[in-house]
């Protein structure tokens, strides 16, 4: 059996009913990663004497009835991939830059260390965009990861090594992190399923900051009931993040379930007018997926309702200022001095600053740290940076005053069906497209998740990864996960009838 390519939900099955164990799990994945090697979707590849000594921990535990949650919890035997911007100890940080390319972390994230009590086997640490700022998974000092979907194509990013890593079955399931739709997009072009949570609800202690006030971790999956059961699992209040929320978890597996079994007859579905909008230049492949989803969740009896988001129009340059204002911040510690690269070629504590950051960073980084070093100046911070936040705060405003009338909006992930390799980086409007149907929702603070939906054409020709997102008010997951089940259960129908 090829336990590598089961889903998470399904492997947890397999292990627990003894079906397959957890040494056989580790050597079918790393086997498998080993092969795919040319996809560049690790950086770091965990020792395989220490994982299959892990793997043998945890199948003698369930041989002797062990109640060790690390060897016997609800992941236990699980191979999860980890994007390279989150810690984990004893293991390379190297946030896909040169900067941090011989860092070793000394402490695990807390999401690692939930993970960890839960018995899962963490497989890798993927590639990224440099610190996470990209949406195309170019930018790595690592090189670029290709996109195991489509040829000639990236999966989108920053999170494309995680995305890659579930679409290419080389992990069961893996976290990613969303300051602007890192984690949806790349979910949205490698036809898996990605969750940016509401801001709070996860952790984000041991996770290299970007722009703080958006970052976000996330689970990247197969199918929405496994990112419902990752979800569960990392979420929750921590005393080491101030800004983690203190809600209780619900159980959202119940949610993905109750979905998929039950459906969402009589729930509205917001569809708002900017996101549809021709200006967007929404890929025709992309376009036609996305409504015949939409119009198979009306024939289920989904409520579709007209809106607008009237300040959604300025989501795009507000995120940019708001995130290279942070990023500038937030990567001042980069220095040369107490950690990370260090110049060879400096005189005095001036050059090496200077040419520690010249040498270490990538030029995306540079071009961010540049900008929003200028937007906190003296003459620009009230001018671009505090009016930015005053439209973000219009932007919150619109989503509240929607969620009055509906219960979750509908959007597309990715105007794009496709990033293509070595493409033309002359037009810049790709990636603002991008993030107008994304960013708003990390400045807003929401939730908000990518079901794939490319398989709703049924001609071969035009079927690719492409992905409907769902948004919903902040700490209502429970919504999401009923709706995208809903529609991954829709979609599975309509495929095992063709």
């Amino acid at each position: 059996m090829k336990l590598n390519t089961l889903s998470l939900a399904e492997l947890k099955n397999c292990l627990e009913s003894g079906q397959g164990t957890a040494v056989e799990v580790v050597n079918q994945t790393l086997e498998a990663i080993h092969a795919a090697a040319d996809g560049n979707y690790f950086i770091t590849v965990g020792d395989t004497e220490t994982l299959v000594k892990q793997a043998e921990q945890i199948d003698a535990a369930r041989t002797s009835g062990s109640t060790d949650s690390t060897l016997t919890g609800p992941l236990a035997g699980v191979p999860i991939a980890i994007k390279d911007n989150i810690c984990v100890r004893d293991i390379p940080l190297t946030a896909g830059s040169r900067m941090l390319a011989k860092f070793v972390s000394p402490y695990d994230a807390t999401v690692v260390e939930r993970l960890k009590n839960a018995g899962a086997i963490l497989i890798g640490k993927t590639n990224l965009d440099e610190f996470a700022m990209g949406s195309f998974s170019e930018t790595s000092f690592f090189g670029v990861v290709k996109n195991p979907r489509v040829a000639g194509a990236t999966p989108g990013g920053s999170s494309g090594g995680s995305a890659a890593a579930v679409a290419a079955d080389l992990c069961a399931a893996a976290l990613g992190s969303d300051t602007g739709g890192s984690v949806r997009m790349p979910a949205s072009h490698t036809g898996t399923v990605g969750l940016k949570p509401t801001y709070g609800r996860v952790s984000r202690s041991g996770v290299i900051a970007f722009a703080s006030s958006m970052d976000q971790v996330g689970p990247m999956a197969k199918t929405v009931e496994d990112a419902a059961i990752l979800l569960e699992i990392i979420a929750g209040h921590d005393p080491k993040d101030a800004t983690s929320s203190t809600l209780a978890v619900p159980k959202f597996r119940d949610f993905a379930l109750n979905g998929a079994k039950n459906g969402i007859e009589g729930m509205k579905i917001g569809i708002p007018a900017e996101y549809f909008d021709e200006s967007l230049k929404i890929d025709p492949i992309a376009r036609t997926q996305i409504e015949l989803a939409l119009e198979q969740l009306k024939n289920a009896g989904a409520i579709l309702v007209d809106l607008s988001l009237a300040h959604a129009d300025f989501a795009a340059a507000t995120y940019h200022v708001i995130a290279a204002a942070e990023a500038s911040s937030n990567l001042a510690r980069f220095d040369g001095v107490r950690f990370g690269h260090r110049s060879e070629h400096a005189n005095n504590l001036t050059e090496l600053y200077e040419r520690s950051r010249a040498e270490g960073f990538g030029e995306e980084v540079k071009r961010r740290i540049l900008l929003g070093t200028l937007l906190l100046s003296e003459g620009y911070y009230a001018k671009y940076f505090q009016k930015a936040q005053k439209v973000r705060t219009l932007i919150a405003r619109d989503f509240h005053q929607a969620f009055q009338s509906v219960d979750i909006i509908a959007a597309p992930t990715s105007p794009c069906s496709k990033f293509l390799l070595n493409r033309d980086h002359s037009d810049p409007s790709t990636s603002l497209n991008a993030d107008r149907v994304n960013v708003a929702v990390n400045l807003a603070g929401l939730p908000a998740i990518s079901v794939p939906c490319g398989d709703s054409v049924k001609d071969p020709n035009l079927a690719r990864p492409v992905g409907l997102q769902f948004i919903a008010p902040a700490f209502e997951e429970g919504r999401l996960f009923q709706a995208a089940a809903c529609l991954e259960n829709l979609l599975n129908k309509s495929r095992s009838k063709a």
